[in-house]
This record gives C-alpha cells, sequence and structure tokens, in this order.
C-alpha cells in the first residue's frame, strides 16, 4: 500500500528544511517535553492549535477529540482517552495552563443537532456526542439554527471547563492558583478568536 503523496512530499520539506534549521531544537525536544500550557481542541482538520497559536514542537501540549469535549470525572474503569491526556498534562507534565479551545461550523455539534442514524453499529459519535446534553438544554431555544450551534458551541466550551473541574486534582490546583483554565472560540472563515472572560462572554483577544 503506497504511503500518501501529500504526507510523503510534506516530510521530504520538512526534512530537507525545517529539520535541518531547527535540528539543535529537536534534539534538546529528545530529551523530553516541559510544555506550560495544554490545548483541548477538535480533532477538526481546520483548527489546528499550533498554526492558530503560531507554536513550535515542544511549547504546547495538545488533546484533540471531536468536539473538544472534556468528560465529566469518573472511575468506571473504561477507556478514557481524553481524560488520560488531562491526567499526564497536569499531573506528570505539570501544565500551568488548560485552554479548551472551540471552533465555529463544528461538524460534530452540527451532527448531534441534526441527529441521525448512527454512522456504524458502535455508534461511538453519538455517545460521545450525548456529553453535549446538558449544554444543549441550555440553548435550544436561541434563535435559528444556525444561532443555535453557535450558541452550542461555545456553551462546550463551558461545559467541558466545568467537567475539568470535576478532576479532584485539577480543581485542587486551580483553588490553589498553581493551574488557571481558559476558554477559546476560533472563527474558521475570519481567523477572529475570542476568549471566555470572567463573566462568561467571548470577547475579542486582539483587536
Amino acid at each position: 500500500m503506497t504511503f500518501p503523496t501529500r504526507l510523503e512530499t510534506g516530510y521530504r520539506s520538512f526534512l530537507g528544511e525545517t529539520f535541518v534549521r531547527e535540528r539543535g531544537r529537536y534534539e534538546r525536544l529528545a530529551t523530553g517535553q516541559r510544555p506550560e500550557i495544554m490545548v483541548i481542541g477538535c480533532c477538526d482538520s481546520r483548527v489546528s492549535p499550533e498554526v492558530i497559536f503560531d507554536v513550535s514542537p515542544g511549547e504546547i501540549f495538545v488533546a484533540r477529540n471531536v468536539a473538544n469535549l472534556v468528560p465529566p470525572y469518573e472511575t468506571s474503569g473504561k477507556y478514557h482517552g481524553a481524560s488520560a491526556a488531562v491526567e499526564f498534562a497536569v499531573q506528570a507534565l505539570q501544565v500551568k495552563h488548560i485552554v479548551v479551545l472551540g471552533h465555529e461550523k463544528c461538524g460534530g455539534i452540527e451532527a448531534f443537532m441534526a441527529g441521525g442514524e448512527p454512522l456504524s453499529s458502535g455508534d461511538f459519535i453519538g455517545n460521545w456526542l450525548s456529553l453535549l446534553r446538558p449544554a444543549f438544554a441550555n440553548v435550544e431555544k436561541k434563535g435559528d439554527f444556525a444561532q443555535r450551534r453557535r450558541a452550542l458551541e461555545q456553551a462546550t466550551i463551558e461545559l467541558s471547563l466545568t467537567n475539568l473541574m470535576s478532576f479532584p486534582w485539577v480543581a485542587r490546583l486551580v483553588e490553589r492558583g498553581e493551574l488557571h483554565l481558559h476558554g477559546a472560540y476560533f472563527g474558521v472563515g475570519d481567523g477572529v478568536l475570542t476568549v471566555r472572560s470572567e463573566d462568561g462572554e467571548f470577547r475579542r483577544l486582539v483587536r
């Protein structure tokens, strides 16, 4: 099976240019990582935290999933990819900030709102997006579909921040002022980044 041509081309460019230029950085990174910021983002191909924040390898620890969700803390013994990433970032890497990054026209949120048949018998997406129900209850009567979708996209950020505080070791560090939680929302079409303020409103970071 042939490896994707686009990826081979990109790797050749990386190896011949970026890696040569940044070889010292990669040699240092090979000894370990110590990012101070974790970003929890959506796996949407249009929303890359590394590109949006113009960071280099080693600067941010990124976890991505459908609709940038953090589930509430629980210890049922099942598979917990998002929770494991948070645990590693906070407990092992000792990050100082966690940013939940949502975005406009999120396909996962649109799928949740539209309903429809599962994509497979496992309905993995449907089960995962059921986490959105508490947030949707607060926005389901707000305006037209586009307005409700945007409201839910931002409410999902709020939900993930609330769920982060259900992790006892996250809450403890936040209360001590050793860990800070942030919400941000990215406009794919216009590039505008808004950040959640203390009053719950999203305001432009840069004007």
